[in-house]
């Protein structure tokens, strides 16, 4: 009896216990992340936007940890998916440029995620997870050969991938002006009018025996001509079935995409994959093509918000968020699975037609897209949901990366974290739990291509967030806040100015960045800027040389790399239209 009357509380408390206490053990959550392209962190309702309705995604924030200083380790899309992926800043695997070419251009490129990078993903599919990539990877394909995919999701730790191995783009979108590097098409049709006037100017000093010219070298000007024209011809007629593509796996499925239908897939693919694997340990990574444009919307999102097509594919993806929540409610994963959703990077703030606006707002930070070091261009959501697990309400005003991402799902798959490179990104469920009052990062580096813009260093015994600018962007117009005469801000030469002394903020302060310090409003200005320098030195002792994988060569289109699903260059399928 005594033993009984001991037992029975002890059992009855074990009961009552909360379920933070019973739900902290849990080992191998399953995992999913939420990717956005290119929304703003002012696009969202719980980082301040009343006009635009995500409920689903707000619903998380309430449910979970929301972060207020969560930074991309790039501002565009190829380079802030790499860090991501790898936990380490991109040029550290050669997927940050030298060049203005700061993204993967073409399906037919040799450039991509090299294949010695571990990602997140191949550790915990060591780990025993089922692994999947649902939506946009823009990490390249392949290296040498067609069919080689090096590059490819199913070579970096992914079981299954369905989606577009390249992203969205105008052109993907018939009814929509061309895209696809205007500047670069520009330059194609001079040297084509160039040539064919000297090809014309030769051959009629021929004909009239004004000029001395041989057959075979007007031959050779109309081959070039010709070559020139067809180059300029199809990267108009053809961006479209090279890039805009869908796979499954290995395969690719349809060439051209049927964009119709392609956000639908998508999410059929999302739900059928928790479906399938709800009986094991899973990481979903579900990269949405919102809200990058041609800002695909179905027709029932359609006018349906107050901020014209953009506010409507940013409430179609929240749409969609919430049928991948209640697919999880519905296969009773809720309390074991942690949920992540972020975009890759900020708004664009150039992306105009008319006086359409089709890229993002972010918020009361200056700059957006392209932009390395404004606020803008790099900070962006970042909400966790592990219900029982981390607690649900809180906010955490501590920076944080993307990168963050790599440690901690690795740490949570029971795995290990390679030794045998460096690994930039920290484990964040102490902070998110609330066990740590601070982030591990001292310090976080901004880099524009391979060109360093901007280091922030968070003091942690005063809670200054101390940021020095040594590039900034040149607007144009001046004071507008983007380089509308660009499309993009450039990272280097004329488009930039040059800090010395930095440009100095305290974002904690000074969160929009709007009035820099100097050494005579700021007493710590000299000791700041000499610490962030010191800080600098250290880290660039950490970088070694790599393979650029964004150089010229590797970003050109090359017709033996090119995914094809017919007999190249005849590429053309609808597989699942068939199905």
């Amino acid at each position: 009896c005594f033993r009984a009357s001991l037992v029975t509380p002890l059992i009855f408390g074990l009961l009552l216990q909360p379920p933070l206490t019973q739900l902290a053990i849990v080992t191998q959550p399953n995992i999913v992340l939420l990717m956005a392209d290119d929304l703003g962190i002012g696009d969202v309702g719980c980082y301040g936007n009343d006009t635009i309705r995500t409920p689903n995604i707000d619903r998380l924030a309430k449910e979970g940890v929301r972060l207020t200083q969560h930074i991309a380790a790039a501002p565009l899309c190829t380079p802030s998916r790499a860090a991501f992926l790898t936990g380490r800043y991109p040029l550290r695997s050669g997927m940050d440029a030298i060049n203005n070419y700061r993204v993967i251009f073409w399906n037919g490129g040799s450039g991509g995620l090299p294949p010695n990078e571990t990602t997140f993903a191949k550790i915990l599919q060591q780990q025993g997870y089922s692994t999947g990539l649902i939506g946009k990877w823009h990490l390249g394909v392949n290296c040498e050969s067609r069919n080689d995919h090096c590059h490819h999701p199913l070579n970096h730790g992914f079981d299954y991938f369905y989606g577009m191995p390249f992203t969205l783009i105008s052109d993907c979108q018939p009814t929509e002006t061309p895209e696809m590097d205007r500047a670069f098409r520009r330059k194609l049709w001079l040297s084509t009018q160039m040539i064919g006037l000297v090809t014309l100017t030769a051959a009629l000093g021929r004909l009239t025996g004004l000029i001395s010219v041989g057959w075979k070298t007007l031959a050779c000007l109309a081959g070039f001509s010709f070559l020139f024209f067809v180059s300029w011809y199809s990267s108009y007629g053809f961006v479209r079935y090279w890039n805009c593509i869908m796979m499954r796996n290995h395969e690719v499925t349809e060439q051209p995409m049927v964009t119709d239908r392609t956000m639908s897939f998508i999410l059929r693919e999302s739900i059928s994959f928790i479906e399938r694997n709800k009986q094991k340990p899973f990481l979903l990574f579900l990269s949405f093509l919102h809200s990058h444009t041609p800002l695909i919307t179905t027709e029932k999102f359609v006018g349906r918000s107050r901020h014209g097509l953009y506010g409507d594919n940013v409430e179609e993806m929240d749409w969609m968020v919430g049928q991948v929540l209640d697919a999880i409610d519905k296969e009773g994963l809720k309390n074991t699975t942690l949920i992540y959703f972020a975009s890759d990077h900020g708004g664009w703030l150039e992306r105009q037609e008319g006086k359409r606006q089709l890229g993002g707002w972010n918020g009361i930070y200056r700059g957006g897209k392209a932009m390395g070091g404004w606020e803008g261009g790099i900070r962006v959501p970042g909400i966790f949901r592990w219900p029982g697990v981390l607690p649900a309400g809180t906010v955490i005003d501590e920076p944080t990366s993307l990168m963050d991402i790599y440690p901690t799902v690795v740490h949570l798959a029971g795995g290990a974290l390679p030794q045998d490179r460096v690994i930039d990104g920290r484990d964040l469920m102490p902070l998110l739990q609330g066990t740590v009052d601070h982030s591990e990062h001292k310090f976080l580096f901004h880099y524009c291509g391979i060109h360093l813009h901007a280091v922030r260093w968070h003091q942690k015994d005063s809670g200054a967030i101390w940021k020095a600018h040594y590039v900034t962007p040149v607007f144009h117009p001046p004071g507008a806040g983007a380089c509308y005469d660009r499309g993009f801000c450039p990272c280097f030469g004329e488009g930039v100015t040059h800090h010395d002394p930095p440009l100095l903020f305290d974002l904690s302060r000074d969160p929009s960045e709007a009035k820099p310090l100097s050494a005579d409003t700021e007493p710590l200005f000299d000791i700041v800027i000499r610490k962030i320098g010191r800080a600098v030195e250290e880290h660039h002792r950490t970088l070694t040389p790599v393979p650029e994988q964004l150089s010229v060569y590797n970003i050109m289109w090359k017709p033996w790399l090119q995914p094809c699903c017919g007999t190249f260059p005849f590429c053309w399928c609808d597989k699942e239209g068939e199905n």
